[in-house]
C-alpha cells in the first residue's frame, strides 16, 4: 500500500512540474501624474512571460493604451483601447512592445513591455516617436541594456 501511495505521489510530482506555469495578469495604471512626472504608465517597463496579460487601468478620464506601429514583433496585429477603458491584453508572442496613450503620446506617455526571451533591435530603437516620448524611450532602452528584466 505504501509503495502505491509513493508511486502515485511521484507521478503527480512529475506531472505537476511538467505543466506550464500559470499565466499572470499584471496591472498597469495610466496616470496624469506619477513618480516620473506627468502623463505616465506605472510601471513603465514590464518583463513578462508569453501568455501573460496586462490590465491597463485608466486612473483618470482621457487615457487609453495602444501598441505603437513598428514597435511590436513582426506580424503582430496590434491593439488599441478606447478612451477611459480598462483593457486587458494577452501577450503570446515573444518580443518587445512599445505602448502609448494615444491622446498623450505627444506628451511622452509611453511604456515598454518585454515578452519572453527577446533582443531589443535597432528597428524598435529607431522608430520615429514624438519629441517628448524619445527621452522616455531612451531611458527605457538604457534600462534594458543594463539588464533590467532579465
Amino acid at each position: 500500500m505504501k509503495i502505491r501511495l509513493l508511486l502515485a505521489m511521484a507521478v503527480m510530482a512529475v506531472l505537476f512540474h511538467s505543466l506550464p506555469a500559470a499565466a499572470e495578469t499584471l496591472k498597469v495604471e495610466m496616470r496624469n501624474r506619477g513618480e516620473k512626472g506627468s502623463m505616465v504608465f506605472e510601471p513603465d517597463f514590464l518583463a513578462i512571460k508569453p501568455g501573460d496579460s496586462i490590465k491597463f487601468i485608466a486612473t483618470h478620464k482621457s487615457h487609453n493604451a495602444a501598441s505603437i506601429d513598428g514597435m511590436v514583433p513582426e506580424g503582430y496585429a496590434g491593439f488599441k483601447g478606447k478612451i477611459n477603458e480598462e483593457i486587458e491584453v494577452t501577450f503570446d508572442q515573444p518580443g518587445f512592445y512599445g505602448i502609448k496613450c494615444s491622446p498623450h503620446f505627444g506628451m511622452g506617455m509611453v511604456m515598454l513591455v518585454k515578452v519572453g526571451e527577446a533582443e531589443l533591435t535597432d528597428a524598435i530603437r529607431t522608430v520615429e516617436v514624438p519629441a517628448r516620448a524619445r527621452p522616455r524611450f531612451d531611458d527605457l532602452f538604457a534600462r534594458v541594456d543594463a539588464g533590467e528584466g532579465k
